[in-house]
């Protein structure tokens, strides 16, 4: 099999394996047929998290399955699967509410150092009854690739922020995960969406999902369209700690904010007596992506949710290097890489 590594910062090869095999009974093999670069895997790539000698990358993934244990019994060898980015044992009371995130054997992540990655050829699943789910006709693959991990965090990060209908919701980065979360946020009711970006051409986007695009000063532009009220919901898609400065000041007395952005490895200063006297509620969230999917279908088969325009560049697997430099510039036009073994 063939796999993408990242060797250091900005250090992207891809390198011959063996090809997985099963870990038990219950566990299946993936040849993959689309996988994709993630905003996290951004993160091992410019070094903000250490790679060690190495991390085999990808959470992203679609494909066919081409072996199974013989405990599998939900799928079958052939159906085309998508599988969750967190993974769990599938067995204990945590899994069973469909959020891997509380499993009490602690959740996995593909292409973290704690599972294979899914920028290969093929990929060993484990628990997969619990972690795939076998796509139905009608849906494409770019959309079946957004359910392994972006849309179900865009969803649940409006989820988590509470949206109600009519309400004003500000969304801090619009990059694939903040303009799903633009997109969920309306189809949970939202009046006005405010979303900001330094780069133009995400604002576009925001713009033609129904957004209103915001420039400049975040703060002032938020206080200004609210009457100096600020927003009743914030969703921050980057968390650095500048944009989470910015939730702060343009939420609301009595608002949340919804972080679904990957914060740095450095502690966070949180302003915790201002979010006291204001009453503001912080969530922060890794998506329960399987809980996501029984939502997003149908909201995806009547088009009530909109999957276009997310990806725009598509690379072959073995010019992963190529891929992840148009990742990382954030310009030209470049929102999210696909990748084809």
């Amino acid at each position: 099999m063939r796999q993408v590594m990242i060797e250091g910062p900005r250090i992207v090869t891809v390198v011959e394996e063996s090809d997985p095999v099963l870990a038990d009974a219950s566990s299946a093999i993936v040849e993959v047929s689309k996988t994709a670069i993630c905003g996290s895997d951004l993160h091992f790539y410019e070094g903000d998290i250490p790679v060690g000698d190495g991390i085999a990358v990808g959470h992203e993934f679609i494909g066919t399955i081409v072996e199974i244990g013989r405990d599998v019994t939900h799928l079958r060898v052939g159906d085309r699967v998508l599988t969750s980015s967190v993974a769990g044992c599938g067995r204990c009371d945590g899994c069973d509410t469909l959020d891997p995130v509380t499993c009490v054997d602690g959740p996995l992540i593909f292409g973290s150092g704690m599972l294979g990655g899914g920028q290969a050829t093929h990929v060993a699943v484990p628990a997969a009854d619990f972690q795939m789910l076998t796509i139905p006709e009608w849906l494409g693959d770019e959309a079946a690739l957004l359910l392994t991990d972006n849309l179900s965090t865009g969803w649940a990060g409006a989820r988590r922020a509470e949206v109600r209908p009519g309400e004003t919701v500000v969304v801090i980065g619009l990059g694939p995960v903040g303009l799903c979360a633009v997109r969920s946020a309306f189809a949970l009711g939202a009046g006005t969406v405010l979303a900001f970006d330094p780069v133009p051409e995400r604002r576009e986007l925001a713009a033609d999902s129904g957004a209103v695009p915001i420039e400049g000063d975040v703060v002032h532009a938020v206080l200004d369209a609210t009457a100096g009220r600020g927003a009743h919901r914030v969703i921050d898609a980057v968390a650095l700690d500048g944009t989470l400065d910015q939730a702060f000041a343009s939420v609301r007395a009595g608002g949340t904010i919804s972080v679904i952005g990957v914060h740095d490895l450095t502690p966070y200063p949180m302003p915790m007596l201002m979010s006291l006297f204001r009453s503001i509620t912080l969530r922060t969230t890794t998506a329960p992506v399987h809980q996501t999917w029984g939502e997003l279908l149908p909201l995806l088969e009547d088009s009530t949710l909109r999957t276009d325009g997310i990806f725009t560049h598509t690379f072959a697997l073995d010019d992963a290097a190529e891929a992840y430099r148009a990742a990382a510039s954030r310009d030209q036009g470049c929102m999210k890489v696909m990748l084809k073994p």
